[in-house]
């Protein structure tokens, strides 16, 4: 058999095989579209209800009867569940297969929990749901298995520009403009240095960039602050968080640290009664003498913080008035005094080195004081200067190989908040 034979023969078997291969697709096909037709299909009504289905803590909404409470005062696991019929020997399981997770007896008043029970006549608690904070929460299987398994809610967090006029305070700021008062906590930290909350007044006004958190759209709380605007009389002062090798740190537009070696205030969020001065009438002595210090009017316990890095020198009761004081040496120039303590920070000592901002005492009315108040006193070179006159040298700037970076940075901040305060 030549060439041409083979190759005849062979293209006959192909078209041999081919044939025989399209006959059974075809003998198939009609077989089973007849079946393929009765099989259920899921209808587009079907499947926008699953959509629509809503889950909470991780189980169908429609399938339960759901009930909300809290956690009364010296409620704990075991009541909430004996008085919704749950076996005495369950709640002990429950309790035993809950340790590796969750200690039960850490269950806090006040806390939200929800019940989920079978949407049947019987109404059988299935599930309870304990939630530790606004995103922790752990789900108790109240059948079967009877196990605990832990989980978090989904936290959405927006980026928000927000504005407020101050009438009375930055606290009442905030509420005014529906924005968290926390907010204003956040704020006293970053101007720490460089801005006196005791002297804000009616007309100044601020610009914050910041993460809020969310929780099925309730707000939860701050995230990070990204830069702020504050004016003060005028003034405005500008606040940029920027990364370096360091860390984070707020910086103004010039690329100045707002931290400096001393903060403006020793505490937070009152009011100065009395000022530095030579010739005060003493409120309780009723006699003319010198005020070397500034008087800030607190609650009592209110935190009483170093104004800078330093070592206590003395930690001690003044007999001829000022009650229970620190003092600290905060370098060769410099000394600050804090009077009518309280009481003083737990394990406070003479020679103690201390960190700026960390609480040393708490507001009080020992010694001559007419009232709760902190006597604050600085002193330089020996002489009592006025404390809301000194001035103190900011920490570094941004480093050189990083001022291009926040230059472009810095642009783009103050065009937004400037624009938002417009």
């Amino acid at each position: 058999m030549n060439l041409n034979e083979i190759l005849v023969r062979n293209r006959k078997i192909y078209w041999i095989i081919g044939l025989f291969i399209v006959a059974t697709i075809t003998g198939l096909t009609l077989v089973l579209i007849p079946y393929f037709q009765k099989l259920p299909t899921i209808s587009e009504d079907i499947v926008i209800e699953i959509q629509k289905s809503k889950l909470l803590f991780g189980l169908p909404v429609d399938s339960f009867h759901i009930e909300e409470s809290t956690v009364s005062r010296n409620q704990n696991l075991s009541d909430i569940l004996i008085d919704r019929g749950v076996s005495t020997s369950d709640i002990d399981q429950i309790a035993k297969n809950s340790l590796p997770v969750f200690d039960v007896r850490r269950m806090r008043a006040g806390n939200k929990y929800t019940v989920f029970y079978s949407k049947d006549s019987s109404r059988n608690p299935k599930f309870l749901a304990y939630e530790n904070n606004s995103v922790e929460y752990y789900l108790y299987s109240l059948t079967d298995s009877l196990n605990v398994i832990s989980g978090k809610h989904e936290v959405i967090s927006k980026r928000q520009i927000m504005s407020g006029v101050i009438h009375s305070s930055l606290w009442n700021a905030m509420k005014e403009n529906n924005i968290s008062p926390l907010l204003a906590v956040e704020l006293s930290d970053i101007y720490a240095w460089s801005i006196d909350f005791f002297g804000i007044q009616k007309g100044d006004q601020f610009t914050v960039i910041y993460d809020e958190d969310f929780v099925d759209g309730t707000s939860i709380g701050l995230g990070k602050i990204y830069a702020s605007s504050f004016t003060q009389v005028g003034t405005i002062f500008y606040a940029i968080r920027f990364t370096q090798e360091d860390g984070d740190n707020f910086f103004d537009e010039k690329g100045n640290s707002l931290r400096k070696a001393f903060l403006k205030a020793p505490l937070k969020f009152s009011r100065i009664s009395s000022r530095f001065s030579n010739n005060r009438m003493h409120p309780i002595l009723r006699i003319v003498r010198p005020h070397h210090g500034i008087d800030y009017s607190a609650p009592t316990g209110t935190p009483v913080y170093s104004i800078g890095e330093g070592v206590v020198l003395q930690k001690s009761y003044q007999a001829t008035g000022g009650g229970n004081f620190v003092k600290i040496k905060h370098n060769s120039v410099y000394t600050t005094t804090y009077m009518h303590l309280s009481k003083f920070a737990i394990g406070l000592k003479t020679g103690n080195r201390v960190k700026q901002g960390e609480v040393i005492g708490y507001v009080g009315a020992t010694g001559l004081a007419s009232g709760p108040h902190l006597d604050f006193r600085v002193f330089m070179g020996g002489s009592a200067v006025d404390p809301l006159k000194i001035k103190s040298e900011p920490a570094e700037p941004v480093k050189p190989t990083n001022l291009k970076k926040f230059k472009s940075l810095c642009d783009s901040v103050l065009q937004k908040l400037n624009i938002k305060q417009m």
